[in-house]
């Protein structure tokens, strides 16, 4: 038995867990003219090589470990039967007997930080072989952890013992991998990971795509989709569409919290025909991947392939977005590559070492959040990244990645006070390595899927946020405009007699509305943490509130730039957000009171149909061609008047009388001579406003006015805006 035992100096390491090629000592190896077949069973009273039509009895030689010898050197294919005790004998296939999942290529790709399809042959991949003796179906498992001493994939399956299933290392990739026969999808695991100081811990999968619902936080091994879509049309017609230069009514969503207990296939049944009904053109939802606390609302992630399991499975998200196309709605996502928390069981020293992290917490840490942040010089951490961007668009057909909190990568100091950062090499504040990453991944995905959006959360002033790469930009597709965001709600929150001092808060956005391709957003940030709904954030009484509130967004859906509302605005919800309840539904109740929601709610869906139907409004949102001032220094009367154009030259009139009054005969210079039809009235009874009457169309006159040869005399209603377009 001497030249078929293990060998002395790998067996305590097999038995620690800390080898790093078992495969080399277990399954079949050749010994001269003779060969051996070694295993390990923990458990086993009795183990048989099932070789060459006989079985023969394999020999324990301790601590469960079981040889047998063979005649010849002929590589065979074989089974092992296990008798396990007061257990009928199973068949299983050799783990250690198959070839690595993962070829010279795609360790080649890994090295070099480029495997565009990781998420192929990283994580848990169901796969079937066909051998000699019938088909082997099973699954592969492959995770990088290079400082890591030893790997094994652990689970219910093996009673979460690490020394049953050790992996190997594919030398200097740092990834460890075994094929498993017998692994079936919904099997629970985990990598046990024995670091470098000789401690286990066991990790989740960052690869994984199926997760248990928190608060477990096992991996579950995903069934290939069965999922069959139908959007082929959808996806056609979306490569071919500029949707910078189309319309974009954006509703964003959490899932979680639009109504209690809604999941991915309630969402099919009750989101989408709302989404419909209400004209709105796409859907951002908050983040879907796996996150442990409900309370980070998604932007904790700690699953990054896998949809959350709060929700569902993998395939019923699919099934979502499948609807929405259906029916016309684009589906975005909001991704998190900024930061990931510390959760032990996750990717926080993954392999007991800063892997994903950068090693310097000055760098590696964000302590505002808690978390910490991607060391996006690694090529393996950008290739992760990356990937997953990739990933979600491939697997989940979205339309769109809204980039979270991209000002905290951009610059080295970020929410950090002297002494708390690492400059570069330069002495400079810019993160070089996080540009590097978000321009990788935008001109990735764009290059990958035609049509495809990348939107940044952006807060600062970084020069060419949309510009495309080789222009030196960080190609992003559009960019939130948050100077507009705080300066409209700051203004809007002002009573009126004080708003002519801060007129230029309105005006200044137009100073650099076309430095960007911009979206207009009033999402989840301004509603929480004591900010105050928007409805509560308008001065004055419930009537007051109502009408600032259509006010606002009769002006925000006529400002160049695409447009957001988070769930619950779109009636002016009258608290705060709060992620663990619904928003407030029973605001549209009949109730007394309750008619200015109603109000609310028919003016935003008014607002989305005509902003759809009207390509002035939308066509050239990114160039001062799609722009023409008509009033805009009247702070005194608190008024704005300007001309959206379209790309086919028709024109919309948008007037805005922001003060507490109305004003007569009010003369306002016009683009053009002809009839003008009044398309949008805030003031509108219909829309809980005070009905005055305005007429349906009103003509130019020859009086030449603020430079204009044409000119009209209106009636602006108190707190209201109108939108007028040129009959042809």
């Amino acid at each position: 038995m001497n030249n078929v035992a293990i060998p002395e100096a790998d067996y305590g390491r097999l038995l620690s867990c800390t080898h790093h090629a078992p495969h080399d000592i277990y399954g079949w190896h050749p010994l001269g003219e003779r060969s051996v077949v070694r295993t390990r069973q923990i458990g086993a009273e009795r183990v048989e090589l099932l070789v060459h039509g006989e079985a023969v009895d394999m020999e324990a030689v301790g601590d469960d470990f079981w040889v047998a010898p063979l005649e010849d050197d002929l590589s065979p294919d074989y089974r092992f039967r296990i008798t396990y005790p007061g257990l009928e004998p199973k068949i299983v296939a050799d783990p250690y007997h198959f070839l690595p999942t993962l070829g010279e290529l795609d360790q080649h790709l890994i090295s070099e930080g480029r495997h565009e399809r990781l998420w192929e042959v990283l994580g848990a991949n169901v796969r079937s072989y066909t051998t000699s003796l019938g088909e082997v179906t099973g699954t592969s498992f492959a995770v990088w952890a290079p400082n890591a001493q030893g790997v094994a994939v652990i689970g219910d399956f093996c009673g979460w013992n690490p020394s049953q299933y050790p992996m190997r290392s594919l030398g200097s990739t740092g990834v460890w991998e075994i094929f498993i026969p017998g692994i079936e999808p919904g099997t629970q695991y985990k990598f046990a990971i024995h670091t470098a100081d000789g401690t286990r811990i066991d990790k989740a999968d960052p690869m994984a795509k199926q997760t248990l619902c928190p608060p477990e936080t096992v991996s579950v091994v995903a069934a290939p989709s069965t999922f069959e879509w139908s959007d082929e049309e959808w996806m056609q017609a979306r490569a071919g569409v500029d949707a910078t230069n189309a319309a974009m009514s954006i509703y964003e969503c959490h899932i979680g919290s639009w109504k209690e207990g809604a999941n991915f296939t309630t969402m099919r049944e009750e989101l989408v025909p709302y989404l419909v009904d209400n004209g709105f053109t796409h859907v951002e939802f908050l983040p879907v991947a796996e996150h442990p606390f409900g309370g980070s609302w998604g932007y904790q992630v700690t699953g990054y392939y896998a949809p959350t399991a709060r929700w569902g499975t993998p395939d019923e998200f699919r099934a979502l977005v499948d609807t929405l196309h259906a029916n016309g709605i684009g589906v975005i996502v909001d991704w998190v590559p900024a930061h990931f928390p510390k959760d032990a069981w996750a990717l926080a020293r993954f392999d007991g070492t800063a892997l994903y992290e950068h090693p310097d917490w000055r760098r590696g840490e964000q302590k505002d959040w808690g978390t910490y942040v991607f060391n996006f010089g690694r090529n393996e951490v950008r290739n992760f990244l990356v990937a997953n961007a990739l990933y979600w668009c491939e697997e989940f057909h979205l339309d769109g990645l809204r980039v979270d909190a991209v000002a905290s990568m951009l610059y080295l100091d970020y929410s950090r006070e002297p002494g708390e950062w690492l400059p570069n090499a330069d002495g400079s504040r810019e993160n070089w390595e996080a540009v590097q990453f978000l321009q990788e991944t935008n001109a990735t995905v764009h290059r990958n899927f035609p049509g495809v959006l990348t939107i940044a959360e952006e807060s600062t002033a970084w020069p060419g946020v949309t510009a495309q790469t080789d222009a030196d930009g960080l190609g992003f597709s559009c960019k939130w405009n948050m100077g507009w965001m705080n300066d409209t709600l700051e203004y809007f929150s002002l009573d009126p007699v004080h708003r002519s001092y801060h007129h230029n808060e309105l005006t200044f956005s137009l100073v650099y509305a076309f430095s960007e391709k911009y979206v207009l957003p009033f999402s989840h940030d301004e509603v929480v943490h004591g900010k105050g709904s928007l409805w509560q954030r308008m001065p004055g009484d419930d009537w007051n509130k109502a009408a600032g509130l259509r006010a606002l967004y009769g002006y925000m859906f006529s400002h160049p730039g695409k447009q957001l509302l988070f769930m619950g605005c779109e009636w002016g919800q009258t608290t705060e957000w709060d992620e663990a309840h619904s928003v407030n539904w029973d605001n549209l109740d009949n109730g007394w009171g309750h008619e200015y929601h109603r109000g609310i709610h028919r003016l935003v869906r008014d607002l989305n149909f005509v902003y759809r139907d009207n390509p002035a409004l939308f066509s050239q949102d990114n160039t001062p061609m799609g722009f023409q001032w008509l009033k805009s220094d009247d702070a005194a009367h608190n008024l704005l008047a300007y001309t959206r154009w379209g790309a086919d030259g028709q024109p919309i009139v948008a007037v805005i009388n922001l003060s507490g009054s109305t004003h007569q005969g009010y003369r306002l210079g016009l683009p053009q001579g002809g009839e003008w039809e009044l398309i949008i009235n805030t003031d509108d009874a219909v829309y809980g406003g005070a009905g005055n009457h305005l007429p349906d169309v009103v003509s130019a006159e020859a009086v030449s006015w603020d430079g204009f040869d044409q000119s009209v005399a209106l009636t602006l209603p108190a707190m209201s805006v109108q939108w007028y377009k040129l009959r042809r």
